[in-house]
């Protein structure tokens, strides 16, 4: 009797590759951005996106950063069945949406991320992205 098997593993990217900046942002306004997380591999992956633990409070700064690699799975979960009942996170001046949901293999998921001008000044938020599987 012959056996075999094909281990594998969620692969993605992240785009931009680089910190969300929104720059100058006029009080009363909204700006978008999209953010994309493809599937690169043979499985389809469930994603999560919520505040990184390093941030609990809102932080003057600027732009969005965005967690990625060794950041992402330096975080232990929340059950996620928990997780994916949010359709947008809003975060300060930010909102995400969707913040959950599944990418089938080899396609892509447009997150958007809007930036909703308040009060005046900088800021900053830090999230996680969590993939199943990686």
């Amino acid at each position: 009797v012959s056996v075999s098997a094909n281990a594998v593993f969620s692969k993605y990217s992240i785009q931009p590759a680089s910190d969300m900046d929104f720059g100058a942002v006029i009080k009363g306004t909204k700006k978008s951005q999209i953010l994309i997380l493809e599937n690169k591999g043979m499985l389809a992956f469930k994603y999560s996106i919520r505040q990184a633990p390093s941030l609990q409070s809102r932080s003057p700064g600027h732009g969005l950063c965005l967690a990625r690699g060794v950041h992402v799975t330096a975080v232990r979960h929340q059950p996620l069945l928990a997780l994916f009942l949010q359709a947008a996170l809003t975060l300060g001046m930010f909102t995400v949406s969707p913040c959950s949901g599944s990418v089938a293999p080899w396609s892509q998921q447009k997150i958007t991320v809007d930036c909703n001008a308040g009060p005046e000044g900088k800021w900053k938020e830090q999230l996680c992205i969590d993939i199943s599987g990686r």
